[in-house]
């Protein structure tokens, strides 16, 4: 089974965001890997895989770029969620940060 690459990139945000809230204090940016998939599983299990080239081709059917500006976060209930359009202030703090 092969994930796309909106799956692999979503999970690899949640991955990123729930390592570390310091992170995402300090908008550090994230270490992804091409040779490595990043799957977000049906019962909310987050997964990495060590991927090939063989079936690229597959890969890439039905898979969509994920456009700039867009914010992946896990909500209180545990749920994957993500959010299209600007999350940075003009002076490029968080604008949902915990100084709100």
């Amino acid at each position: 089974m092969t994930a796309s690459p909106i799956t692999v990139l979503t999970t690899a945000v949640a991955l990123t965001a729930l390592s570390s809230l310091a992170h995402a204090e300090a908008g550090e940016p994230w270490v992804l890997s091409p040779d490595m998939g990043y799957g977000y599983t049906r019962d909310g299990k987050m997964l990495t895989y060590k991927m090939g080239t063989s079936n690229a081709k597959e890969l890439f059917k039905g898979a969509k770029k994920v456009p700039r500006q867009t914010l992946f976060f896990v909500g209180a209930n545990g749920q994957l969620y993500m959010r299209s359009g600007p999350f940075l202030e003009g002076d490029g703090s968080f604008k949902f940060g915990a100084d709100q």
